[in-house]
């Protein structure tokens, strides 16, 4: 099964058209080009196919999209809030190196223990958090000025210097 990753959520309606403002974590403009699908997912674990019929990027986090069969700002409303997925090949693909979620999938390391692979990327004001399984254990791993090491996108590796006890509380 192919997997899907999560790039951003159906913000506000905009104009008469139709026409949705995609919020994204892409880390650049985008257009969406050559897009064929987004998957929206309507409740947990339900994710819908719509079509795109064009996408003009806003900045570089927001992308204004027409969706196919949606004509009006009423038939916006459903999709408002709404998480946006991608197959992951394609997501990577849109995503920029440097965009914090281009780190899904790549392992994190503190010294030469493996702790885990990244699960999922929050992006905050203030830092980023990486969430990861950590000997059986949703993980919170805080990434900054402080406690990023560095990155290595050839060999998918994140490495970090955490502080004293961080772990501990989660065992």
């Amino acid at each position: 099964m192919e997997n899907y990753l999560r790039i951003g959520k159906l913000a506000a309606t905009f104009g008469l058209q139709g026409e949705i403002i995609l919020v994204h974590d892409l880390g650049k403009k985008s257009d969406l080009k050559g897009l064929e699908a987004i998957f929206v997912e309507m409740r947990p674990g339900e994710m819908l196919p719509y079509f795109p019929e064009s996408a003009k990027s806003r900045s570089i986090t927001e992308t204004l999209i027409k969706l196919e069969g949606v004509d009006t700002p009423e038939a916006t409303k459903p999709l408002i809030r709404k998480l946006v997925w991608l197959p992951e090949k394609v997501a990577r693909k849109l995503t920029a190196a440097s965009a914090p979620l281009s780190l899904l999938g790549y392992t994190v390391y503190q010294g030469k223990e493996a702790l885990g692979e990244v699960l999922e990327v929050i992006e905050q004001p203030l830092q980023v958090l990486l969430r990861l399984q950590y000997k059986g254990k949703e993980v919170y791993i805080p990434i900054h000025a402080e406690t990023l090491d560095s990155i290595d996108h050839k060999n998918r590796r994140v490495l970090v210097i955490l502080p004293d006890g961080l772990l501990d509380v989660y065992s």
